[in-house]
Parts: C-alpha cells; structure tokens; sequence
C-alpha cells in the first residue's frame, strides 16, 4: 500500500488472474489515513470489482499511551490500541463519504467493528452533534454532505467473530450489524496453542445464541459464500 499503482496491479493480477476473492489491508499506511487521496482507487477498484476489503488494525509499542512517554506499556497498544485503530479508520472512511460513492462497497472489519458496536451511543448521538465540540475546526458542512446520520454508514461494515471467545462482546456486535453482516473466523487466532481453544470457545459463544438455525448458519458459513461470491 506503500507504492499505491502497485497494489493496484497486484489487486487486478490476483483478482483476475489468481481468482482472489478479495484483499486485506491494514487500518494506516505508514502512519497515513487510508483515506489520503493515493489510496482512494483501491476502493474504487474492489467496488468496481464487487469485491470485499478485510480491514485489520496496525498499531505498535511506538504508538505511545501519554506523550511524554517513548512508548506503550503492558502491551496496551495492543490490548486497546486494535480495537481504537479499527474504529478510527472506519470513521475516517465514513466521514471521506466512501459509502455515498459506493453503495454496494464491502469492508469486513475484524474483531467485530473495533469499539464501534459499545459505543453505539456516542457514535450515534454524539456524532449527530458533529462539529458542537469543535472550536478550532467547521464541520458544519460534513453532516449535511452525508446522505445519512454517521451511525447508519457504520452499520454498513461487515464484522468478523474474533473476540476470543467474548459472549456478551458478540451479543452486542451481533445486535450492532445484524446477522446478515457477521462472518465467522474471517480472521483466526493463530497461536498453535491458545488458538484451536479460543475457536472452540468461540463456537461455544455462537451456538448459545438465542438465534435461529438460519441464522446461525448466516454467521458460519452463508454470509461468506453470498460476500466472496463462491
């Protein structure tokens, strides 16, 4: 993503020559927005293709907690630092109106939206007052731009189930989405051994679900053979 054309290039050989059934790419590109103008054509492309992004968060120990200090502790860049990192690049791709552009355009987040789905609140009613805690910037004109409250284009994103295993975490990303836009293991634990475990407990999570059969098979397996076109 660093040399834009190229992953241009490489997205259309993999798509059109290898079969690809979408791409993954990561929450910033060398510290920079993915919705700093190099980067816009991507999504045009995977739009244009009617294929799905996964988005995962990049964020390291460099990625300080405070800033007078030279770098994160306690792995917190990590801990708290993804699911922050998953949230701000999604809010950046809402608020540049990629949705408005593409309609149709799938982004699968992993970890089940970052923070979004517990935070619906303030991304919701909070962000209908946009610009209201602002003194040094006018974002007057970003609300009526958008076609819809910022909270409608977040539900929009497709979510992945990897929350090792969180009961209530899925309940409430579940009820964020919806079913149709949730996706089992589209990003696996890939430790050899906490891994198969944190799987199993995530099976164990989704087939507690007070949800019907359908659905449940929405979530395991027809939500990604009707999303990857398969």
């Amino acid at each position: 993503m660093n040399a834009p054309d190229e992953a241009l290039a490489e997205t259309d050989r993999a798509i059109r020559e290898l079969g690809a059934r979408g791409v993954q790419i990561f929450t910033n590109v060398s510290g920079r927005p993915l919705t700093a103008p190099e980067f816009l054509p991507l999504f045009d492309m995977m739009a244009d293709y009617d294929r799905p992004i996964w988005l995962h968060p990049a964020r390291g120990a460099e990625m300080t907690d405070y800033r007078t200090e030279a770098a994160s502790a306690f792995e917190i860049w990590w801990t708290f630092g993804w699911p922050y990192e998953t949230s701000a690049a999604m809010a950046r791709l809402v608020f540049a109106g990629l949705f408005d552009r593409h309609p149709s355009l799938k982004i699968i987040t992993h970890h089940m939206g970052g923070m979004v789905p517990y935070v619906e609140g303030r991304v919701g009613y909070g962000w209908d007052q946009l610009g209201s805690r602002s003194s040094d910037e006018d974002y007057t004109s970003v609300l009526t731009r958008l076609r819809n409250r910022p909270v409608d284009y977040f539900r929009l994103f497709y979510a992945d189930t990897a929350l090792f295993g969180a009961g209530p975490a899925t309940e409430c990303g579940l009820r964020f989405f919806g079913v149709e836009k949730i996706l089992f293991a589209s990003d696996a634990p890939f430790d050899p051994e906490r891994g198969p475990l944190f799987i199993r407990e995530t099976i164990n999570v989704l087939d507690a679900l007070p949800i019907s059969e359908a659905d449940r098979a929405r979530i395991y397996w027809r939500n990604a053979v009707e999303l990857l076109g398969l």
